[in-house]
C-alpha cells in the first residue's frame, strides 16, 4: 500500500474508498503513481462527475489494518498482473483488468502505453486509471460510436479504437 497524496475529491456523491498499491521492487516511484491516480479520479472529467461518485483516500496504514477498500488500484509487473487477474489471461496482450475488487494496471501497459495514445503516456495513463476503476464502478466494455468520434473510456482503447479517437475520460469532450 502507499500513501495518496491530497487532491480535491468531490464532497457529495455514493462514497467509494479507494487504495493505491504497488508491487515492491518495480522500476517506478511509489508515490508519483499514487499522486497519478489520485490527480485522474479527482478530476471534474472523471468518474466523480460521471457516475456521482466521492472517491474517499484510504491511508496505506488503514489498509494493513485491514480497513474496507471498495477499489484497490494495484500496479502489478506482467507475472503478478497475470495472477491477480487469473482466470481472466492477459499474457499475451500484457493488459490489465478489474478483478475481486482490484483494479490491476500492468507495469508493461504503464510504461510504455498503446499504439492507439502514440507517445502520449500521460494521456493513456489517464485512459488506463479511468478504464479499469470503470469496472470497479459496474461499467462494461462498450464500442466505438461512430467513426472518428472521441472513444467512450470503456472502449478497450489499449487494444484498438475501432475508428474513434482516443479520449481517456468518463465525461463527454
Amino acid at each position: 500500500p502507499v500513501d495518496i497524496p491530497s487532491a480535491t475529491f468531490a464532497s457529495t456523491g455514493r462514497v467509494v474508498r479507494f487504495s493505491v498499491e504497488v508491487e515492491g521492487g518495480l522500476p517506478v516511484d511509489p508515490n508519483a503513481f499514487a499522486a497519478a491516480v489520485a490527480t485522474t479520479l479527482a478530476d471534474q472529467r472523471g468518474w466523480q462527475t460521471q457516475d456521482r461518485v466521492r472517491f474517499v483516500p484510504v491511508s496505506a496504514e488503514a489498509v494493513e489494518a485491514k480497513a474496507t477498500v471498495d477499489v484497490r488500484v494495484t500496479l502489478a509487473s506482467p507475472t503478478l498482473t497475470a495472477k491477480l487477474c487469473a482466470p481472466l489471461d492477459v499474457a499475451e496482450m500484457q493488459v490489465s483488468c478489474w478483478n475481486d475488487h482490484r483494479a490491476v494496471l500492468n507495469l508493461q501497459r504503464w510504461s510504455n502505453g498503446a499504439t492507439s495514445y502514440g507517445d502520449d503516456l500521460t494521456t493513456y495513463r489517464i485512459y488506463l486509471v479511468n478504464h479499469e476503476v470503470g469496472h470497479g464502478l459496474g461499467h462494461g466494455h462498450v464500442q466505438c460510436a461512430a467513426p472518428g468520434r472521441p472513444a467512450a473510456v470503456m472502449v478497450q482503447q489499449t487494444l484498438g479504437l475501432g475508428g474513434c479517437t482516443a479520449w481517456p475520460w468518463p465525461t463527454k469532450p
